[in-house]
């Protein structure tokens, strides 16, 4: 197996293309290897990053009508995407989720669903193969139980998947502190997503009086 490292190794927004793959109400029902509301809280903080940063984001169900639709939570975010449903368990046997994938022109594919073993382990692996650089946000994603959640990632990882959490994947994203034009939207997705952090943060800036530069306040 080729090790994955190199500084092109790491994510950029300007080659990311996110796809969330299920996260409708049978399976949060199902969900046993986290809690039902992180696994919440941590895909909307991802959603929010790749509407901040930019990044071509692809929302799909499976059999929406009998499993439920995606979270509020995520099509908030992008209200006037249209969620494919499929039926397909792979997503990556649907060619309108690929198709659309393939026109963005990027080749870093991240991926987060419900549930881990199933469809997220299937997409991730057969893209890995096809020559994609796949990496899986493990925080925003979730299985039927910790052992299969475990298990699936141990595949993945066999299979030349990279994993990350939400939280390193914004660090990936910014990169620099000097590149202002995200900053403002990342401090307040850290705010509102990262828990004690986020607040430990909002903290600082109150006995600092260091507001967020804003793009306006910049001069940009």
């Amino acid at each position: 197996m080729s090790f994955r490292n190199g500084l092109d190794s790491l994510l950029r927004p300007e080659d990311s293309v996110l796809v969330l793959i299920d996260h409708q109400a049978f399976q949060l029902a199902g969900l046993g290897s986290h809690d039902p509301q992180t696994v919440v809280n941590n895909t909307t903080a991802l959603t929010k990053l790749a509407k901040a940063f930019n990044v071509p984001t692809i929302l799909t169900s499976v059999l929406a009508a009998r499993g439920g639709l995606l979270f509020k939570q995520i099509t908030d975010v992008f209200p006037d995407q249209e969620v494919i449903d499929r039926t397909w368990v792979n997503t990556w046997e649907d060619k309108k989720v690929v198709d659309l994938v393939k026109a963005t022109g990027r080749k870093q594919l991240i991926i987060a669903g419900l549930w881990t073993e199933v469809c997220v382990a299937m997409p991730a692996i057969q893209a890995a193969g096809e020559g994609w650089d796949v990496t899986v946000i493990t925080d925003a994603s979730g299985g039927v139980t910790k052992e299969s959640h475990e298990v699936a990632i141990q595949r993945m990882i066999a299979a030349g998947v990279n994993m990350m959490t939400w939280m390193a994947l914004a660090g990936e994203w910014q990169r620099d502190w000097a590149r202002t034009e995200h900053v403002e939207a990342l401090t307040e997705i850290l705010i509102s997503h990262l828990g004690g952090s986020g607040i430990a943060f909002l903290w600082e800036q109150q006995l600092l009086n260091t507001p967020v530069e804003t793009q306006s306040s910049s001069g940009l």
